[in-house]
Formats: structure tokens, sequence, C-alpha cells
């Protein structure tokens, strides 16, 4: 897949993975960006499962992207619900 592949799953994975977990907008770039880290991630995930990660632009692709941005959303929420909770005191 180029670059302009990798973008568009990107913004496709992230959009989706920000829906899933009700994340606060913060833009194109931001969303982006999680998709594609998102997309290394489940790739990865996929790969050590055996199976095949991240590759043609299918629907296959931006499901797996979407599963590790959703991931990536996740921990980062739970590492920013963290610092958050220990502000307030």
């Amino acid at each position: 897949m180029n670059l302009v592949g990798w973008i568009v799953v990107g913004l496709v994975a992230g959009w989706l993975a920000r829906w899933i977990v009700k994340d606060d907008g913060r833009g194109c770039v931001y969303t982006m960006i999680v998709g594609v880290l998102g997309a290394l991630i489940g790739g990865a995930l996929m790969n050590a499962a055996g199976r095949k990660g991240i590759g043609d632009f299918d629907l296959r692709s931006i499901l797996v992207a979407a599963l590790g941005a959703i991931l990536l959303l996740l921990v980062l929420e739970a590492i920013g619900g963290r610092r958050g909770s220990r502000r307030r005191r």
C-alpha cells in the first residue's frame, strides 16, 4: 500500500475508532495519526497471531487498523484518566 493508501486507511480507521471510543474531537491530523498508528498496532497483533496484517486497501485492512486504533485510544484514555484524577485531588 502506498502513502496515500495509508493516509486514507488512517483517516477512516481513526474516525471509526474515535466514534466507537467517544473520543473528543481534536482534528483531522490527530484522527489520521491515531488511525495510522492503529494500523501499525493492529497489523503487528495480527502478524503475532499468525494472520495477515495490513495489506491492500480493503475492508479487512480498515477493520484491523480500527481495532489497533481503538486499543491505542483506550490506552491513551487510561493514561490520561489517571493523570486527570490526580490533579483533581
